[in-house]
């Protein structure tokens, strides 16, 4: 056996793409003492029957963002390195045969104007210019982007380790990874048969064999190994040059192939591969199975008439093609990456890159260094990040059920709004059961069951209709407004449970973290934000001081794991007590009256603080702070109570006209007081000054990424568009004077103000000069919503109760 190096700076388990881009990466930041393991040779796992599609337009931000930086990236290996990457740079297509499907078009139209991408919308006839092989006769329209193209997995993977290896990275090969060393909470070592190798950074990036070597730390990953299948025809004369094409509504995606056509596409009953040790074995395939794939192949041979006319023989061993790659990819449970550092120190995670790992894997390199040398990355990886998912999510069962349901829909059109519900329900709230006696459409987050609506006659009244244009008006209901309109002239009842909360042991340690001031007295509650050393949001909270070093802190329900995970990063002693209490919100006019009704305790304590009371018979921990934009508390009791402090409420509050209310409202009511929502309005690339959040940092003390809060280059603004019934569901593209100068972070109707809000970034002027506290635009602000240009006014916030009286005011008073 090859006698390993005792001690390294990194060591990188897995030999494909992801592998070799995260140690090319690792090298390219300084890190060169670093050593890749691959059992088998390079590319062998899952990369090497990758069928190498590169399309750069994708759902988020960041994921797009990796991979133009791939497609940059990937020619360039060429002059590094000395070795073809195998890039394609063909330009691809992306048709739409259905009404559902244009619609979708023309909205990824406006997010790649939003990114920067080179692309164009065309016609059928335009289409088959491009393609003259292909039937056009059902297509609407198809979107051209220039810069996609395809690659060949192997060279890329070689390309990259030579890349590592002229840095001085170490690779070595048919050795496995047998066990690892973890000691306090740390990775300390890798172990290779009988040899260790000491080190304190190990990136687990072995594809569908991830879930394995986490366990070795007991660390879950949530892979799930799915067989996918593609064939590539025999050569019929098909040119190089032709664009790769997908065909979403008959589940298909073809390119050129050696002269014939690479077929593939995702099956709607996809299958797990069943494994003890995934990929032990090199080069892994699986038998053919033609009838499983007949809907794909059938769908590209009426869109490729030539293939129709193909021999195919009894579907199992078809002469038409010259092979058939039937492998596993690793899935995961929503489809997205899974990337980040683990609950062990150390020990990070780069894999689940579900069939298009090789656009990415550029990216994902960058993103993976940039973490682990810099302490975070250039983009908001947070959809990515392992500890998106809690405890829940360390089931095989749940993660499989999610995987599947992802990969069965992957090609359907995603409706914004759009719930799943596959491994459900999961967590439900104490008052769950009331919920549903009420008629409540739930959403779900974190494994959460949370109400979006509640049944628009669920306190006898049905509301006011009012119903968006296009795809804002498709999961909706006019309890919405109701909702809305209770909670202002009367009050809402919401239950946020789900919210994450955390206790923290450290006064001194929490303030170097948080910008905002926390020494303040005891039952203080303090909106604050966390940055990372570039000064970006890393996290969005409120934290109260309940004794003199005990904090509890309150963040969004997806955010727990990561906000904790900073917080123990960073040496403070956390708690996670998520679901030990209830919460419940009161916001409204007779809020004073209702909960009035159930105690004898002072209720009078001001805005941003919190007392112990009782609700009726019920201890609570009551906060004056809202996300409503109206006077009221949030009410926190232990788990066990949570029933009966629900039916206590709502007892008291119906008379009242209080009305239950969900979080669609929320979201309504929160953009009229332009309150902002981590990972939306705020990200780990924005600051707090930019985000319009200055008045929650203290500047006159001493935090992390003080020092990079200079003078913001964007501001976020609020934009109301002329008609009310557009409504932006995020990421439609923003024009200033005609030119593309952003993109919405979050928008919405506002019913209590009646009007249609939107939130993005625009430039602000130069330092010091008039334009730089408040961006002053001579051109016209257009929003493309629904495939059009709607004219927008930036307006001052908040929209609704500019002074906050209503917030601060004892109602009456």
């Amino acid at each position: 056996m090859v006698k390993l190096p005792a001690e390294a700076q990194a060591v990188v388990v897995g030999g494909g793409v992801a592998g070799c881009s995260v140690a090319y990466h690792l090298a390219r930041l300084g890190w060169t003492d670093v050593i890749l393991l691959e059992q088998h040779e390079l590319t062998e796992g899952t990369t090497w029957h990758s069928a190498g599609f590169v399309g750069q337009l994708r759902s988020t931000v960041t994921q797009t963002r990796m991979i133009m930086y791939s497609a940059g990236l990937y020619p360039e290996l060429r002059d590094l390195t000395g070795l073809d990457p195998g890039w394609h740079g063909a330009g691809g297509l992306r048709l739409a045969t259905t009404a559902e499907r244009q619609e979708e078009l023309l909205r990824q139209a406006g997010a790649a104007e939003t990114y920067g991408l080179d692309m164009d919308i065309l016609s059928a006839a335009e289409a088959r210019d491009l393609l003259p092989l292909m039937e056009v006769g059902d297509v609407r329209a198809a979107l051209w982007l220039p810069g996609d193209g395809w690659l060949d997995p192997a060279s890329l993977a070689r390309a990259l380790a030579a890349g590592a290896e002229k840095l001085g990275v170490r690779i070595v090969t048919g050795v496995q990874v047998t066990g690892l060393d973890v000691r306090d909470g740390r990775v300390r070592g890798v172990q290779v048969g009988e040899q260790v190798i000491a080190t304190e950074t190990v990136v687990n990036a072995a594809g569908a064999a991830a879930g394995k070597v986490g366990r070795m730390a007991g660390v879950d990953v949530p892979i799930v190994p799915i067989k996918h299948q593609y064939v590539v025809t025999r050569p019929f004369g098909v040119p190089a040059t032709t664009p790769t094409v997908r065909d979403p509504d008959n589940i298909v995606y073809f390119r050129e192939e050696g002269g014939g056509i690479l077929v593939g596409g995702y099956i709607r009953t996809p299958e797990v591969w069943e494994a003890a040790t995934p990929l032990a074995e090199p080069r892994t395939l699986f038998q053919p199975n033609m009838p499983k794939f007949r809907e794909s192949w059938e769908s590209a041979g009426r869109r490729l008439p030539d293939l129709a006319r193909m021999e195919t023989g009894d579907g199992q061993d078809a002469a038409a093609f010259a092979k058939v790659v039937h492998g596993p990819e690793a899935f995961t449970p929503d489809g997205e990456f899974l990337l980040g550092e683990t609950a062990v120190a150390g020990l990070w995670v780069a894999a689940g890159f579900c069939v298009h790992g090789l656009a990415a894997a550029g990216g994902v390199g960058k993103v993976m260094a940039e973490w682990i040398v810099d302490g975070s990355p250039e983009y908001d990886v947070f959809g990515m990040d392992i500890r998106r998912f809690g405890s829940h999510a360390r089931g095989s069962r749940w993660a499989r059920a999610k995987a599947l349901d992802s990969y069965s829909k992957y090609y359907d059109v995603v409706y914004p709004g759009e719930e799943r519900t596959a491994a459900r329900p999961l967590r439900r709230s104490p008052a769950w059961a009331r919920h549903v006696e009420l008629g409540a459409e739930f959403g779900e987050k974190a494994g959460w069951e949370r109400v979006n609506w509640f049944a628009p006659d669920a306190s006898g009244e049905s509301g006011e209709e009012f119903r968006p244009a296009g795809w804002a008006g498709r999961f909706w209901s006019p309890a919405i407004r109701a909702e809305c309109l209770a909670t202002r002239d009367a009050a809402g009842l919401f239950d946020q449970t789900s919210f994450s909360k955390l206790e923290i042991t450290g006064l001194a340690g929490l303030q170097r973290l948080c910008a905002n001031d926390l020494d303040r007295p005891i039952g203080s509650v303090v909106y604050t934000q966390m940055l990372n050393e570039r000064g970006g949001i890393e996290a969005d909270v409120t934290v109260t001081r309940l004794a003199g070093d005990r904090f509890r802190m309150v963040t969004g329900t997806a955010f727990g794991v990561h906000d904790a995970a900073w917080l123990r990063r960073h040496g403070l002693d956390v708690r996670d007590v998520t679901s030990a209490y209830a919460c419940y919100c009161l916001w409204g006019p007779k809020a004073l009256d209702i909960l009035g009704e159930l105690t004898g305790d002072d209720l009078t304590f001001g805005y941003m603080r919190a007392r112990e009371i009782s609700a009726g018979l019920v201890p609570v921990l009551a906060q004056r702070v809202t996300f409503a934009g109206e006077f009221g508390w949030e009410l926190y009791c232990p788990s066990e109570y949570g029933l009966t402090l629900w039916d206590t409420l709502m007892e008291a509050g119906l008379p009242h006209g209080m009305r239950p209310a969900g979080y669609r409202a929320l979201d309504s009511l929160r953009l009229e007081k332009g309150y902002r929502v981590w990972g939306l309005d705020i990200t780990p690339e924005t600051t707090p000054i930019e985000a319009g959040l200055g008045f929650a940092v203290q500047g006159d003390k001493e935090f992390l990424g003080r020092d990079a809060l200079g003078a913001p280059r964007y501001a976020l603004r609020c934009l109301v568009l002329a008609d009310p019934r557009q409504i932006c569901l995020g990421g439609e593209p923003v024009r200033v004077g005609g030119v593309p100068a952003s993109r919405v972070t979050s928008g919405g109707y506002g019913h209590r103000v009646d009007r249609s809000i939107a939130y993005a970034y625009l430039p602000v002027g130069e330092p010091g000069s008039a334009g730089s506290e408040s961006a002053e635009f001579t051109g016209r602000v257009e929003v493309g919503v629904n495939g059009g240009w709607v004219a927008a006014e930036i307006a001052g916030e908040p929209l609704y109760d500019p002074s906050n009286k209503r917030v601060r005011r004892l109602p009456g008073s």
